[in-house]
């Protein structure tokens, strides 16, 4: 009597073995086609809702200091977006109202003459971004064109870039800058040339050292034997691998233009009458406003320019622990060592 269920259970299992799934596999982990699927409580198409934008979204929330330097930067950029709109006057608007505390009717008080520090500020995080990321964007580019070709055609074409990129890296950026805007037109635009000229040399440099180490792999050379162009074979298989540095270099520079162009206009090799948080500065410099107890009219420009340039700082650690396999995992072991405590 029991001879039948064992030749039926016989035929189940070796039917399943055929149709690839494990013997022991349970009727609804079982398709169609007899593959076996994980039944660990995963609802059916889940997986394939996982899009690359997803992934890189749990990673860039997953890094604390990246999440906080974005907010900052966003911050600042909805201030230079919306501010001005908020402003009840002008940034060189005068008033009767004399250098005057922080009140409900001027947020941030007023100078000496009259004008509202928040719409200074407002209109100055505008041209202070601007300028900045101009000048980020253009010496990032500056960086990518002489260091890549540096690093990859090498010969007289590396000794001639080298030696141009060692010597900007040799003169003071900062003093540099200084006597370069001394002798041009005051104005945005010689402040966006002077950081354009100064502010690329250290990033060519190193995109010329990675440069070298990836040229002798096997990927550049399958491309080189296929017939490949050199700038095809530059911008489509070297830089890719190179987009982390990249990013990095370009927070760097950001920083760097955001304080060189404060130090400019403060020091007034800028254009005074454009609202800038440099000419802020600048003025307050001038009023005396420290010697009058004005602290609102130089504390709220100072503070704008350390916390900006902090947030991008937050984003070039998060940006390195993200594109830094080691970093990852000493973060990893910091978060497992929390849960433990």
């Amino acid at each position: 009597m029991q001879q039948p269920d064992i030749e039926s259970q016989t035929s189940r299992s070796s039917n399943g073995q055929r149709n690839g799934a494990p013997a022991g596999a349970t009727p609804g982990a079982i398709l169609a086609n007899g593959a076996a699927i994980q039944t660990s409580g995963e609802k059916p198409g889940e997986a394939s809702k996982q899009t690359p934008w997803h992934d890189t979204l749990q990673v860039l929330l997953g890094n604390p200091r990246l999440v906080v330097g974005l907010c900052i930067v966003g911050f600042f950029v909805l201030l230079a977006l919306v501010g001005p709109f908020l402003a009840r006057q002008g940034p060189t608007t005068l008033s009767h109202d004399l250098f005057q505390h922080p009140s409900l009717q001027h947020w941030l008080g007023t100078t000496q003459r009259g004008e509202d520090i928040f719409s200074q500020i407002a209109y100055g995080a505008r041209y202070s971004l601007l300028i900045s990321f101009g000048a980020a964007t253009g010496s990032t580019l500056l960086s990518m064109l002489f260091g890549l070709t540096a690093g990859y055609f090498g010969g007289w074409i590396d000794e001639v870039l080298s030696f141009l990129i060692n010597i900007f890296l040799t003169l003071p950026g900062l003093i540099l800058a200084v006597v370069i805007a001394s002798f041009a037109v005051r104005g945005p635009l010689s402040i966006l040339l002077v950081l354009l000229v100064t502010g690329w040399a250290y990033g060519a440099r190193v995109l010329r050292s990675q440069t070298l180490s990836i040229r002798s792999r096997e990927f550049v050379a399958a491309a080189t034997t296929m017939g490949e162009g050199s700038w095809r074979i530059i911008f489509t298989e070297i830089l890719p691998n190179m987009i982390a540095i990249v990013a990095a270099g370009f927070v760097g520079t950001f920083i760097y233009a955001i304080l060189t162009e404060v130090t400019l206009e403060f020091l007034g090799l800028g254009d005074i009458t454009v609202p800038t948080w440099g000419t802020i500065l600048y003025w307050a410099q001038g009023d005396a406003a420290l010697l009058a107890g004005g602290w609102w009219q130089f504390v709220p420009a100072g503070l704008c320019v350390a916390i900006l340039c902090a947030g991008l700082t937050f984003i070039n650690f998060g940006v390195d622990e993200i594109a830094n396999p080691a970093l990852r995992q000493v973060g990893k072991q910091r978060k497992k060592r929390k849960v433990v405590v």
